[in-house]
């Protein structure tokens, strides 16, 4: 039976807001308790359930309210209104150093923390290399604290904790200073922590992180919780949520476009088109259209410009197919309408795993620059990528996009079209060896194996 470790009911967290610095003054010496202020929400009415080992991720913008609720589980701050249960010892890593004395050194601060959370000296004699290994910062380990970089603190931080053995680990974004192999180092150890059965919350703008390590997830804004299911369902409606709104800030198109268009058709190979030929007669690119477009209901992002017809994958004599034999060549075919004049079109997909998490991606931008230029509104275009496939043998699915390009600056496309699943196939391999766990992409190598000829003239 499963064991709920954190439930919250009806949870709010109110902060009194005045205009004037003396307003605060007259409302606490106002004899008829008149008010001078107002509750801004920083959470409101927040219920949910957690059971034990479950490893749950915050998504958010920032001030949406995801570190206040962290704070509120960890006890460092108290709800205004609504109850929260909370069973079993908490670790967390909300603020780099917290809770470290920046005159103690390193080691001592591993004992500190250790004894707080209810181990014995001797517990933590036989803790306290594993935790020095893992944070792997050389002599700093005998220095004061105050001398650490954050990088140094997130390390340490995130030791302790990991291998203090708590019942609940919360991370609040403290893994964000740290070098990539740090935080593939603390990927890999809270992979391991939620298998042993500790309950990890996770708060990241990372989203292919929050896929990566967590099965279920929270979207929070506002202060409310907009949303509770699994990890994949909530990135793609947090992400379909960010591009609303940037399109909605910059009213859609902005006058830099053009110049970005220019330079895309300036640096365009067009020349290099043409090369893969398969039919695309009005009659097979609708082949499966009904397939597609049922699973293209799932979480579609659009903005009208242009859409996606169909999407298939084909064998190189141009027929649909769901099974693809490892090292196949085939074609993804894209088939491509426009609603709209659109001066330039991106198109790119992704190959997920059936957690959502993005294993392939292909840009028309990468090796040669290409895009669809000067579309013009009830055109169809035919987008053809030839490849082979050389991927575990499992299921797979394609998402899809077509995008308009903007600034560099707003750091997202503005989305005509995005399929998270266009379609869903097999890869099967007549090599035992592939069908076994230990990488989903592989890619050809040259290899070779040469004894060393010894000179035994001693």
């Amino acid at each position: 039976m499963s064991e709920i470790v954190i439930k919250a009911e009806n949870l709010s967290k109110a902060y009194k807001i005045y205009e004037k610095d003396i307003d605060r003054v007259k409302e606490a010496l106002n004899p008829f308790h008149k008010r001078y202020s107002k509750d801004f929400f920083a959470l409101k009415d927040i219920s949910f359930e957690i059971e034990r080992g479950e490893n749950v991720g915050l998504i958010g913008r920032n001030g949406a309210g995801k570190s206040t609720l962290l704070k509120i589980i960890t006890g460092v701050l108290t709800p205004s209104s609504g109850t929260l249960e909370v069973k079993g010892k908490i670790a967390s890593l909300l603020e780099l150093g917290a809770g470290f004395n920046p005159e103690m050194t390193g080691v001592e601060n591993i004992y500190m923390n250790g004894l707080l959370m209810g181990h014995t000296r001797e517990e933590m004699d036989n803790k306290v290399d594993d935790i020095i290994s893992f944070a792997d910062i050389g002599e700093f380990i005998n220095q004061p604290v105050k001398t650490y970089s954050s990088g140094m603190f997130a390390r340490l931080a995130f030791a302790v904790n990991a291998f203090v053995e708590p019942d609940i680990l919360i991370v609040d974004e403290a893994l964000s200073v740290g070098d990539a192999f740090f935080q593939s180092k603390c990927m890999d150890k809270m992979r391991k922590m939620i298998e042993g059965g500790v309950t990890v919350l996770f708060v990241s703008h990372d989203t292919f992180a929050v896929k990566n390590l967590c099965q279920r997830a929270f979207l929070i804004d506002g202060g409310k919780l907009i949303m509770d299911a699994s990890a994949n369902e909530v990135v793609e409606a947090y992400r379909d949520s960010i591009i609303k709104l940037r399109h909605e800030l910059t009213g859609g198109q902005s006058e830099a476009v053009s110049d970005i268009v220019q330079e895309m058709k300036r640096a365009s190979k067009n020349s290099a088109e043409g090369k893969i030929n398969l039919p695309a007669t009005a009659e097979n690119i609708k082949l499966n259209q009904e397939i597609f477009n049922k699973n293209a209901a799932y979480q579609r992002v659009q903005n009208g410009a242009a859409n996606f017809e169909n999407v298939q994958l084909l064998n190189l004599d141009g027929e649909p197919i769901f099974e693809v034999t490892f090292g196949q060549e085939v074609v993804l075919r894209m088939v491509i309408k426009f609603n709209e004049d659109v001066p330039a079109l991106g198109i790119g997909y992704h190959i997920r795993n059936l957690n959502g998490v993005d294993l392939v991606y292909n840009d028309s931008r990468f090796s040669e620059i290409k895009a669809i230029f000067d579309a013009k509104r009830g055109e169809i275009y035919i987008v053809d990528w030839k490849f082979k496939v050389e991927l575990r043998q499992e299921l797979y699915n394609f998402a899809c996009s077509i995008s308009i390009p903007i600034e560099e600056s707003l750091d997202s496309p503005d989305l005509c079209d995005f399929v998270p699943l266009a379609l869903q196939f097999k890869v099967v391999s007549p090599n035992k060896y592939l069908s076994l766990p230990g990488g989903y992409v592989h890619w050809h190598n040259d290899m070779e194996i040469r004894k060393q000829e010894t000179d035994n003239r001693d």
